[in-house]
């Protein structure tokens, strides 16, 4: 039995930098104190995993025959959309047939999106006025539990216009830190990163394992064998980031809209994100799951593009036409665009599942809600695709397929109160909700 002098709190650090550590068997569990009767702490005692929240979003909805599933556990059927997830079929939750009211009332993008991870009322005519999302309210609830108490990433700019007398940044924006102030994106997956390690964002280039390696080699020396090959795999892992990041900002390059000149009439910007939108999703990706993994973060939103967007995708060979317009079609190429979103999502479940922590792994201790704000790009709203990844710490049920269509009290907000509860956090009631969806 491993005895030792650490808690879960330890911190590799370096001069402007501090790393948390992933799980290791040989420091206690989550910074709590051991359980009952043990003298030591072990991978067996102390206390559970915290529970992590992801919500990540699609604009436009998807192919309007292609969205389903049926049946349960390993004999779940997916639809072509959600063909990506087929390995996690026993750790998934299908729910079809929510809604948001109040999204109905002008049944345009920007409606519609705004106040989706909300159900607030929205503001037109130039005001701008949603409600708290419940991710930043589990976020409120947990501050200062974490180094960040959430990180809102996006891979498709904000859009500042106006759209048929509502705002445009509600379609750019779906986390909203009280009901005037949208949370701000981070849209550079260098400064995303930063936050997560570096005491100062910006603070400068120099690599954060340079500046905790001598930190990390006298931890390495005072833990079980086994914590030395996670702890290895975690810095490889960490290291892997901060190249590919490197390399995107060197080229300098703007990406998720198409230019309208053939060169650019101003000098490009000295740090960018990557112009490929695979490798700009895979990063936020992978920053999200460093996050969860070093319990810096337990919230984090990911944007995949904006509702109404203007993405194009040449890495799919799909560059004739921006995803909005794309999305009133139901051709091959949406499809492949919809499972391109959808890889994103098993990507990361993947990741988490590949992270022991006891007796469990980082996507059974996680939720990870993925939705848009229509089922289809003809702005269908009254059925909106949600399917939640993860085990919540043992508290989801999943594995199962729930449909709430013709029912009475389907409202979205249902389900967030489902997610706040497992999260720890018991709202009496949220948006147009009341209770909680049980099923869940």
């Amino acid at each position: 039995m491993l005895t030792h002098q650490f808690t879960r709190r330890t911190m590799l650090r370096g001069l402007g930098v501090s790393m948390a550590l992933p799980w290791l068997e040989s420091l206690r569990v989550w910074g709590d104190e051991p359980a009952k009767g043990t003298a030591v702490v072990t991978s067996t005692n102390g206390s559970e995993a915290p529970v992590r929240l992801a919500v990540l979003f699609a604009g436009n909805g998807f192919h309007s025959r292609e969205w389903w599933a049926k049946g349960t556990g390993r004999e779940m059927q997916l639809g072509k959309v959600l063909e990506p997830l087929a390995d996690f079929r026993e750790k998934l939750v299908y729910v079809r047939g929510l809604f948001n009211a109040e999204a109905l009332k002008g049944n345009i993008h920007s409606s519609q999106t705004g106040n989706l991870l909300s159900g607030a009322p929205l503001a037109s005519g130039g005001e701008i006025r949603s409600g708290t999302s419940f991710d930043q309210l589990v976020a409120q609830h947990h501050a200062g539990s974490t180094k960040v108490p959430s990180l809102v990433l996006a891979c498709e700019k904000s859009n500042p216009s106006v759209h048929k007398n509502y705002s445009m940044l509600y379609s750019s924006h779906i986390s909203w830190s009280s009901p005037t102030t949208p949370t701000p994106l981070e849209l550079y997956p260098a400064l995303a990163f930063d936050r997560l390690f570096k005491d100062e964002v910006g603070r400068g280039d120099k690599s954060v394992l340079d500046a905790v390696m001598g930190d990390a080699g006298d931890l390495r020396r005072k833990i079980s064998t086994a914590d030395q090959r996670k702890l290895d795999e975690y810095l490889d892992s960490v290291r892997d980031v901060e190249q590919r990041i490197s390399k995107a900002g060197q080229r300098g390059e703007l990406q998720g809209w198409r230019p309208a000149l053939d060169k650019p009439n101003i000098p490009r910007p000295a740090d960018g994100v990557p112009q490929d939108i695979g490798e700009h999703m895979r990063l936020m990706c992978d920053i999200l799951v460093l996050g969860f993994q070093t319990d810096t973060t337990r919230i984090t939103t990911l944007k995949l593009n904006n509702d109404h967007s203007s993405l194009r995708f040449p890495n799919l060979g799909v560059d004739y036409m921006i995803h909005h317009l794309l999305s009133h079609s139901d051709t091959a190429d949406w499809l492949k665009v919809n499972q391109f979103f959808l890889q994103q999502v098993a990507y990361i479940a993947r990741k988490l599942d590949a992270i022991q922590e006891g007796d469990r792994t980082a996507l059974d201790n996680s939720m990870l809600l993925f939705c848009s704000s229509m089922l289809t790009g003809n702005h269908d709203a009254t059925n909106l695709p949600v399917v939640v990844v993860g085990r919540g710490g043992g508290r989801i049920k999943t594995g199962q397929c729930l449909d709430y269509s013709g029912k009475p009290n389907r409202q979205m907000c249902r389900l967030y109160m489902s997610l706040m509860d497992k999260a720890g956090l018991r709202p009496k009631t949220f948006g147009d909700a009341v209770e909680m969806l049980d099923e869940v």
